[in-house]
């Protein structure tokens, strides 16, 4: 399909959509602002993005207002996307109906004040690329309480939850980090290696953690994942397969950051990490154990006014890999690197652009699994094989956003790769270039 026939198709469905979101109450925001009485701009920038508001927010345990008996909020997301190649070399599509509007992602949440003390944020979610469609989401329960300590807020609280970093408070950690939403078919056929903490663990686990916030500007949090099994099984997107990553015992993760908020401006510099083992045979708990470290620098720049916001984050992660073969046979230790970085400017909370940048770095290794990376992307088993075996990725991710109302998004998005891994031609040995994964994806996004 071409760009002209898709823009046409996804703008007249777009036009019904909104017009028919106009019709409702155009006060009728998230559970969340329901609690607490606020508009959504004030705990956030734009979606997802917290203010210091929304930060202090979620680190009291979502528990700032009046407990609702209603707390709950629907999203949903309907988009194109039209693919530079949408094709494998022997002219297979890797993308069904490219180019073509579909709802691809609906949630329900169950998100507010639950006491005094503990609150929650439990997500649902349906998926048309998801083999079981419809499954749990992002969870986290937590519980907090203030104290007063040198005549400074002290807070201290425990979180339950089930994806590393959704916890987490600012913007520049991966579950909350740019890009908020992506094409799923740009998804399918582009996606760089990451790390074990950029979502490997995501809906697959159960951590149980304790952090404290003093003065508003030093944070500490220390948290230990298990698999999400036995009594933690509803906390994971389906039942644990064959080739899902299985955990050994308890598995320690830690955040420190400083932040401080002068007027408008706001600023953080902290760092975070994860020991990760886990069995080489995710079926086979008497199997080799495979070892990930990941350690990771982050910051943070926020500047809010009601006509001007602008914000900054980046992350640099580093993981180090010591893990057996796909035989068991041979040990390996490889590395991997990735970097982030993206400026985002907002005129009066309406007309928005974001300008992120990625790249992936590590070892060349044949025998590593994970960077010989083979992806079965539809249902004719179309493949894009990396032959470099090489995770070497670089791109950028261009995106112009209008908000008609508060809870209402139309999003432009454009993936750009320069490298994908190891390669910018005949990435797969066919003659496919990095460049052929570049999507335009056009997305309504609406929250309520």
């Amino acid at each position: 399909m071409n760009s002209r026939t898709m823009y046409r198709n996804w703008l007249s469905l777009c036009t019904f959509v909104v017009v028919s979101l106009l019709s409702l109450n155009a006060h009728a925001v998230p559970s969340f602002a329901r609690q607490t009485g606020q508009n959504c701009a004030t705990c956030h920038t734009s979606w997802q993005e917290l203010t210091p508001f929304g930060r202090h927010f979620k680190l009291t345990g979502y528990t700032i207002g009046e407990r609702s008996l209603t707390p709950v909020a629907v999203m949903g997301q309907i988009g194109a996307t039209s693919t530079d190649n949408p094709n494998d070399a022997s002219g297979a599509p890797l993308v069904r109906k490219d180019g073509d509007p579909r709802f691809s992602l609906a949630s329900l949440f169950v998100a507010g004040k639950a006491t005094d003390n503990i609150g929650t944020f439990i997500q649902w979610t349906f998926e048309h690329t998801a083999p079981s469609h419809s499954h749990v989401d992002n969870v986290d329960i937590r519980g907090a309480w203030n104290f007063s300590l040198a005549d400074k807020e002290l807070i201290l609280g425990a979180t339950l939850h089930n994806n590393p970093t959704v916890q987490d408070v600012w913007n520049s950690t991966p579950a909350w980090g740019f890009p908020y939403t992506q094409s799923p078919d740009a998804i399918s056929i582009g996606s760089p290696v990451t790390t074990q903490i950029e979502g490997g663990l995501s809906q697959l686990v159960a951590g149980t953690g304790a952090y404290a916030w003093w003065n508003r500007s030093f944070y500490g949090e220390l948290t230990f994942y298990r698999t999400a099994d036995g009594v933690f099984s509803p906390m994971r997107a389906g039942i644990l397969k064959k080739d899902q990553q299985t955990l050994v015992g308890e598995n320690p993760y830690w955040r420190f950051a400083y932040s401080k908020d002068w007027g408008p401006h706001s600023i953080m510099l902290g760092t975070y990490g994860m020991h990760v083992k886990m069995y080489s045979d995710p079926q086979d708990r008497t199997s080799p154990t495979n070892k990930f470290t990941d350690t990771a620098l982050d910051a943070q720049y926020q500047y809010i006014t009601d006509q001007h916001v602008f914000t900054a984050q980046g992350t640099l992660i580093h993981e180090k890999q010591n893990l057996w073969d796909s035989t068991d046979s041979v040990y390996l230790s490889d590395h991997l690197n990735t970097v982030k970085g993206k400026i985002t400017y907002y005129y009066q909370r309406k007309y928005g652009g974001t300008l992120g940048l990625f790249s992936t770095t590590g070892n060349s290794d044949p025998l590593n699994s994970t960077y010989g990376f083979t992806n079965t992307l539809d249902s004719n088993n179309a493949q894009i094989t990396n032959g470099n075996s090489s995770p070497n990725s670089r791109g950028y991710i261009a995106e112009l956003d209008y908000l008609p109302m508060q809870n209402v998004r139309l999003m432009l998005q454009y993936n750009g790769y320069w490298k994908y891994l190891g390669a910018s031609t005949n990435v797969d040995n066919n003659g496919r270039r990095a460049s052929d994964n570049n999507s335009l994806f056009m997305n309504l996004w609406f929250l309520f």
